[in-house]
Formats: C-alpha cells, sequence, structure tokens
C-alpha cells in the first residue's frame, strides 16, 4: 500500500505530521507491518522527535542553524553553489545529515511510537514549500 502526505511549510522549522499518518495507517486495515517514509525533497528531512514540549523543536531548528549557518555566515564562504540563496546549500547540508526516510513499525494496527514521539519534516529553507512524503506500507 503506497500513500503521500503533502505538508506544507512557512519556512525553516519542524512541522509534525503524526496524526495524518496514523489516520492513513488506521484507514490501510492493516495490523502488523512496516511503515516506511520517503521525503521527495533534497532540502529538507524527516524526523521522529519530542512532541510535548514545542521548546524542543525551538532548540534543534537553532542549533542546526549555528552547526550550518546561510552562505552569507563568513564562516561559509567555501562554499560554491548559492544561486538558490543564502539558504539553499545549507538546507541540502542539513538533509545530507539527517534522515530523509523513516522506518516505523505498525503493531495492532497502530504506529508504534513511543508516547511523547512524533513525526516531523524538518524544513530548512527559508521560503514556504508545499513538501511530498511518499509512504509505503508492507505486511
Amino acid at each position: 500500500m503506497t500513500g503521500l502526505f503533502e505538508i506544507s511549510t512557512q519556512g525553516q522549522g519542524l512541522y509534525e505530521f503524526t496524526t495524518q499518518v496514523q489516520d492513513w495507517v488506521r484507514g490501510q486495515k492493516v495490523e502488523d507491518g512496516l511503515l516506511t517514509l520517503f521525503v521527495r525533497h533534497t532540502s529538507c528531512s524527516l524526523l521522529i522527535q519530542e512532541n510535548a514540549d514545542p521548546e524542543v523543536q525551538t532548540d534543534l531548528r537553532n542549533f542546526f542553524h549555528r552547526l550550518v549557518p546561510p552562505t552569507t555566515d563568513p564562516s561559509m564562504s567555501y562554499l560554491t553553489h548559492t544561486y538558490e540563496g543564502p539558504d539553499d546549500m545549507p538546507a541540502h547540508i542539513k538533509a545530507a545529515m539527517m534522515p530523509v526516510s523513516l522506518s516505523i513499525p505498525v503493531m495492532n494496527g497502530r504506529l508504534a511510537l513511543g508516547t511523547w514521539q512524533g513525526i516531523y519534516l524538518f524544513e530548512h529553507r527559508n521560503a514556504p514549500h508545499q513538501r511530498q512524503v511518499a509512504a509505503h506500507l508492507s505486511r
């Protein structure tokens, strides 16, 4: 079984879409299986992360911004791919550092996520984007 999730972003940050995934899995009527999610873009990633305290998402975004600043930062002057904006190549680097696919067990018809875990698209670009995440559920 396959599906596609559309996620609208409004700039850099983490966008939770756990509920949409849970609803889709429930509709597939699969008791036990494996869900694979894959983001179809090169400047964002997928994460399973805490969904209880929004400060976690803020701190992650701030950490990766410090780790990989925009190309306008003097420390990034070695980058050559700059014509798509100062956030583009850093977005590619962040996507290379983080997962672009996730595997989540399905047990008793439900995602086997922990109590505080949520599924996030981590947008690394400043501008709004329409992102697609492909899903494959196997028994």
